[in-house]
């Protein structure tokens, strides 16, 4: 997936802080063409492609509304951090466990192992979904196999909602609010933005599919935590 030139700093154990987390700069942003084609395997290889392909969001090739996104429910308060174990998204039918991807040697962004069809992976360079700040959620699009778990993630609209349980044994809610469909060479600095809320972002693979280089974009949904039991 593609990752932005520049990140705001972040809290690190023992209080220590950094401008820019590691990973998340230039050498990420150059390295992100493997991480992005690696979140749609390719299916197609198989002959087992949908004619038509993935859900694409209305109107793909457009700017998100981004963080305070017109007729976005009321925010709540950000949470401690606590590591996330499930997601949900009733819409679409996703039900799967999160295992944490960090960054591969390279620097690059590593994705969900390919092989496991029904499995999430939550960036751990980032957030916890439910702090403050942007967590970030990855799932490819297709495997070798079919359809990986978030295939439907470009059918999602606006109101409809996200559920992540964290290890505290609270399980968040999150709206979306905005889905848009960017080139994945080209992914805007705001979609990763601290906005001082609780954010969510949920990414795969989209657009265009060509067999020498993959997907050619990536599938950006937009969520806000609205609710905190």
């Amino acid at each position: 997936m593609q990752l932005p030139q520049h990140v705001p700093g972040r809290a690190l154990p023992g209080g220590a802080s950094a401008a820019e987390p590691p990973g998340w700069g230039t050498r990420a942003g150059l390295a992100a063409l493997a991480a992005t084609v690696a979140l749609g395997v390719s299916i197609m290889l198989s002959g087992l492609q949908d004619p038509e392909g993935p859900p694409q969001p209305p109107g793909a090739e457009r700017a998100a509304a981004g963080p305070g996104g017109a007729g976005a429910e009321r925010a709540a308060d950000p949470l401690p951090p606590a590591v996330p174990t499930w997601v949900s998204i009733p819409a679409i039918d996703v039900e799967a466990p999160l295992t944490g991807v960090g960054l591969e040697p390279g620097g690059w962004v590593a994705a969900p192992p390919e092989q496991i069809q029904n499995l999430a992976g939550w960036y751990k360079g980032a957030v916890t979904p439910g702090a403050r700040g942007t967590a970030v959620v990855v799932g490819h699009v297709d495997n070798a196999s079919g359809p990986a778990v978030f295939y439907g993630l470009g059918a999602l609209e606006r109101g409809d909602f996200v559920e992540v349980t964290r290890e505290d044994g609270r399980t968040v809610r999150f709206t979306v609010y905005d889905l848009a469909v960017f080139d994945r060479d080209s992914l805007p600095q705001h979609v990763y933005r601290d906005t001082g809320q609780s954010e969510l972002r949920l990414i795969t693979c989209g657009g265009s599919y060509r067999s020498d280089s993959g997907y050619q974009d990536n599938v950006v949904v937009f969520a806000r935590m609205t609710d905190a039991p």
